[in-house]
């Protein structure tokens, strides 16, 4: 049997890579998911032809190569209009766009830095990620190998203390732009378009997380998440609990 056409790259739990596959999946387009060793993704990206360093990567049959979720769903949208990632009016089409590009901008940085933070800060965060993300055997052993790696992953997401600290001081008002997103109904609708996967992995993400999750547990955003991304493996807690702002109360 012959290959998909479509070849997508990426690395494990990688959220912008979630939401390229729900795309994907929404436009029922095959493609052979490809799934590249973390922390050495960047030269093997190089070596497969691709010009930057992250995932998403997808090679398209003519031989196009895009990197980024948004530039992708750009991509999959010229490649095959339908069914259509966008709404067709105008103005709702124009709404959508804009949640789209901050979700990718604003919103889904701050899960990637959160974690990478973590996989710095904790061995047994390291531990964990061996054992979940690596083909790697050994978690315990493979955590310590990990750990001259970290700092390059932080340095790569900008994830210092001062910035991670600033993320979860603003999680709950970006949170609060999902919810009045949801309410407007420019995403969250009954079939999931381009920004609903670009906020709903990155909300998915922040969901699985031991810690910052109950950020968002009871929120509008959670349901959502749940709905868009069913299943993401469960993150265990690394974060400093004096970093957390406090919960919004229920309702």
């Amino acid at each position: 049997m012959a290959d998909p056409p479509i070849r997508l790259y990426g690395i494990p739990m990688s959220h912008p890579v979630v939401a390229v596959r729900g795309m994907l999946d929404r436009k029922a387009l095959p493609y052979r998911y490809v799934e590249l060793l973390a922390g050495a993704h960047p030269p093997s990206l190089w070596a497969l032809g691709f010009r930057g360093m992250t995932v998403p990567a997808i090679r398209f049959p003519d031989g196009r190569r895009v990197q980024g979720s948004l530039a992708i769903a750009a991509a999959l949208e010229e490649s095959a209009p339908e069914p259509s990632l966008y709404p067709s009016e105008p103005a709702a089409r124009a709404a959508a766009q804009a949640a789209e590009g901050w979700g990718e901008a604003v919103l889904q940085p701050v899960p990637r830095r959160l974690i990478r933070w973590g996989l710095r800060a904790s061995l047994r965060q390291r531990q964990w990620f061996a054992d979940v993300a690596t083909p790697l055997p050994a978690p315990a052993v493979t955590g310590w190998v990990l750990t001259p790696l970290a700092p390059l992953f932080v340095a790569l997401a900008g994830a210092n203390d001062d910035r991670v600290r600033g993320d979860l001081a603003a999680l709950p008002g970006l949170l609060d732009e999902v919810d009045r997103l949801i309410e407007a109904g420019v995403i969250g609708g009954a079939e999931p378009g381009a920004p609903d996967f670009q906020i709903g992995a990155s909300v998915r993400m922040l969901v699985a997380m031991a810690d910052a999750g109950r950020l968002v547990a009871g929120r509008p955003a959670e349901a959502f998440a749940r709905r868009v991304i069913p299943d993401y493996p469960a993150i265990p807690a690394a974060l400093p609990p004096g970093w957390l702002p406090a919960a919004p109360p229920p309702g």
